[in-house]
């Protein structure tokens, strides 16, 4: 149908089993109630950690004192985002983002080999990350949403987190755990609303693109 809107998935399914950042809760689904039972309705027990699968991190996360997910503008959430392609490297550095279209104010959310990671038993210690002159210049031009496709932007085994501090010291949103294989490059809608929990660090989110 000619000017139909086509929507993309951009989230990860959330299953016991899935891949979970180590020393992370597993997710956890029990069936307290079942019709097979005999009882009158189906309902569904549900255990995780607030960064599970695709999340959204707030700046509490990592900073004292820092917004709370529900004190961040729900314009950090939806608008319009850009994909960019950076797959073949290691990590994000601020060399492979000198030229990108990155504007103001911009939603940015970055392809790059991990998206094939999900493929992968287990969690993936080898997963590209951003680097901390990345999350400088990203903090210069006045993004206001990164987007990362595995569980963290930072590299595996930090013990400084400098990549999180940066970003969410300036109030940038940082969503993690994206799913970006069946998207390319270029210019989106994007809805990521996390469940409306007070006073939380982070959760989990349902994320999908738009054109």
């Amino acid at each position: 149908m000619t000017g139909a809107r086509r929507v993309w998935d951009v989230s990860v399914p959330d299953v016991p089993g899935m891949h979970v950042y180590p020393g992370d809760p597993v997710l956890e689904v029990t069936q307290i109630r079942a019709i097979a039972r005999g009882d009158a309705a189906n309902l569904t027990h549900l255990a995780l950690g607030a960064h599970t699968g695709t999340h959204v991190d707030a700046p509490a996360h990592f900073i004292e004192g820092g917004r709370t997910l529900d004190q961040m503008p729900l314009e950090h959430f939806v608008g319009e985002a850009t994909v960019l392609d950076l797959r073949g490297r290691a990590a994000v550095d601020a060399a492979a983002l000198a030229g990108q279209p990155i504007d103001r104010d911009a939603i940015v959310l970055f392809k790059t080999d991990n998206s094939a990671l999900w493929e992968r038993d287990g969690f993936q210690e080898g997963f590209t990350y951003l680097t901390r002159d990345a999350a400088e210049l990203l903090v210069a031009r006045g993004v206001r949403t990164v987007g990362l496709d595995y569980l963290s932007i930072e590299q595996f085994g930090s013990r400084t987190f400098t990549v999180h501090k940066i970003l969410l010291g300036r109030n940038v949103l940082i969503i993690e755990g994206l799913d970006l294989r069946a998207v390319e490059a270029g210019r989106y809608q994007l809805a990521c609303l996390p469940l409306r929990l007070e006073g939380v660090d982070g959760a989990p989110a349902r994320a999908v693109l738009m054109r």
